[in-house]
């Protein structure tokens, strides 16, 4: 059976500090680095076929560290249009210890405009609670500048299609993986099985998404790692 798994970023460093991140690009937290190995290890018991990740630094950084673990090192290829697609391509595909990891804006978590950077609780104060909730939490209302959340997976849902849906449809057995961020991970499950999801946050590749529905789907979606084997991953 293939499978997909999708794997959220370790800890950011804002996300320690309780700030809204979006877009900005902001490290991990120091902390969160010894986690790496757990990931490793319960990743890499299936043989990933396909590695996606979003553009930003602290989902890359996650999976390069967790390639470390099993000596390995990661080929970023870009995706989006730009020199970096056009003049980052490499000729030797047969390279063992270097794995190709794609690249894009569009798996990205979403703009969070003018909040980005702002402490949560101080949004709070300054706001109110209520309207800080129906930011995070609305579907189609964006916070002040930014992505709604029905933005993001209209952004999010057409790069799954071309790339991770024909990858489903043609690799027959092995594995693949995605790293991202919380609520793309969300939509990406709910819009892929009609999944009765709440938007709580996932603490960081560490559980799996359930659902209330039954579907009939040709592969199994998790989040992160089940026990048992096919699967193809996205980053």
């Amino acid at each position: 059976m293939i499978k997909l798994f999708l794997l959220r970023h370790l800890k950011s460093q804002w996300n320690t500090e309780f700030r809204f991140t979006g877009w900005t690009d902001v490290p991990l937290d120091k902390n969160e680095l010894e986690k790496t190995g757990m990931l490793a290890e319960k990743i890499f018991q299936h043989k990933i076929d396909k590695i996606y990740s979003s553009s930003l630094f602290r989902n890359q950084d996650t999976v390069a560290r967790t390639l470390q673990c099993i000596n390995k090192y990661p080929i970023f290829v870009h995706l989006d249009p730009g020199k970096m697609k056009n003049w980052g391509g490499y000729a030797d595909k047969e390279n063992n210890e270097g794995v190709p990891i794609y690249t894009t804006e569009k798996l990205n978590e979403r703009y969070y405009g003018k909040l980005q950077g702002i402490n949560k609780e101080e949004a709070m104060k300054e706001y109110g609670e209520e309207k800080v909730h129906l930011w995070r939490r609305s579907y189609d209302v964006s916070p002040p500048g930014g992505e709604s959340l029905k933005a993001v997976c209209n952004r999010t849902m057409p790069f799954y299609k071309k790339y991770a849906e024909t990858d489903l449809g043609f690799i027959i057995e092995n594995n693949g993986l995605l790293s991202n961020t919380n609520f793309i991970l969300a939509y990406l499950y709910s819009s892929l099985f009609s999944g009765d999801i709440s938007f709580n946050t996932f603490k960081s590749g560490m559980r799996t998404l359930k659902s209330k529905s039954s579907f009939s789907s040709p592969f199994a979606l998790s989040l992160l790692i089940p026990k048992e084997a096919s699967s193809i991953s996205l980053l």
